[in-house]
């Protein structure tokens, strides 16, 4: 058998068979309008089930109401020998799941196919975390008093005092942030709303740059954006990338640093301070706990690996 291999982006897949399109369709359009899930969701699960469509039409079936779990069985074992990784093809089982249970409700099926097929097993890799310390090196590189220092130190403070995701960060406005009372408004994914709170020392970096930075960037046609840019526009995801970078450097940190480690570092540190994660789960924006659980895993593993560093009957004698 193949082993799976790491694989490009994969390309928009051409239009379904005929038999397939308008269950699709349908799908898309209750999964974005009734759901709530984003439009970029929504476009991986259109190619998946696509791509699923095409390969069940070559075994022999019509349309998705005379798909049988055999046949999908079949279509997931060609997903593996085609060297799909495990978590490509659990996602792309997913959408296929969903799909099917769209149909049962709607009276399209009486049965769901899918209901008994058993996805890959894979373990999820842990997130990579920066320590506190790291974390407090990182905060204080953008050194200096001028408009781009002062506007990178908020950034990178109210970044990790809230956990938010890169793109959430850089399309704030002005009036998502509540400074007197500590918080921040957000519309994450599915355009859901939360509300997230902002410590001490971020409140205080974002007031600093809101009277004495942000103004020197400001140009005749800014709008409400919150961090701008020497043009006057919003921070992008590719500068925000830039300044974590730069900042990682003049830190010293030999670690490869990402915007994203900035929000696992503020889920990791929470709830190794205690925080319910239930709690760590709305800041987050998860639409399930599972997805918060992996932080109790990264965790873990560091308590483990203190342990087996410094505790004394872990050192083997000679």
């Amino acid at each position: 058998m193949k082993q799976p291999r790491a694989r490009a982006k994969e390309p928009p897949m051409p239009p379904p068979p005929a038999g397939f399109a308008d269950g699709i369709d349908d799908f898309l359009a209750y999964i974005e309008l009734e759901k709530g899930l984003s439009r970029n969701t929504a476009k991986s699960y259109e190619n998946d089930l696509k791509q699923a469509a095409h390969r069940l039409k070559t075994i022999g079936v019509a349309n998705w109401q005379k798909v049988t779990a055999k046949h999908l069985a079949a279509w997931l074992h060609w997903l593996s020998d085609e060297g799909f990784t495990e978590s490509s093809q659990a996602r792309k089982l997913a959408a296929v799941r969903m799909l099917f249970k769209h149909f049962v409700r709607q009276g399209r099926r009486d049965d769901d196919p899918a209901a008994l097929l058993s996805g890959p097993k894979f373990r999820r890799k842990l997130p990579q975390t920066l320590s506190p310390g790291e974390m407090e090196r990182l905060l204080a590189a953008p050194a200096g008093g001028d408009a781009y220092a002062v506007r990178d130190r908020a950034m990178l403070e109210l970044f990790y005092s809230s956990g938010l995701r890169i793109s959430e960060l850089c399309g704030l406005s002005l009036q998502q942030v509540d400074l007197e009372n500590g918080f921040v408004r957000v519309f994450g994914k599915g355009a859901k709303e939360r509300v997230v709170p902002l410590g001490a020392k971020a409140r205080d970096a974002v007031q600093t740059y809101l009277v004495s930075a942000r103004p020197k960037l400001v140009k005749p046609r800014t709008g409400s954006e919150l961090f701008i840019s020497e043009r006057g526009k919003a921070i992008s995801r590719k500068t925000l990338w830039v300044i974590v970078k730069n900042s990682a450097k003049r830190a010293g940190l030999e670690k490869s640093v990402k915007p994203h480690l900035l929000r696992h570092s503020f889920a990791t540190h929470l709830l190794g301070g205690g925080a319910d994660l239930r709690a760590i789960q709305e800041m987050l924006g998860h639409a399930s706990i599972g997805t918060t659980q992996i932080y109790t895993a990264v965790e873990s593993s560091r308590l483990l690996d203190q342990h087996a560093k410094f505790h004394p009957r872990n050192k083997r004698g000679k």
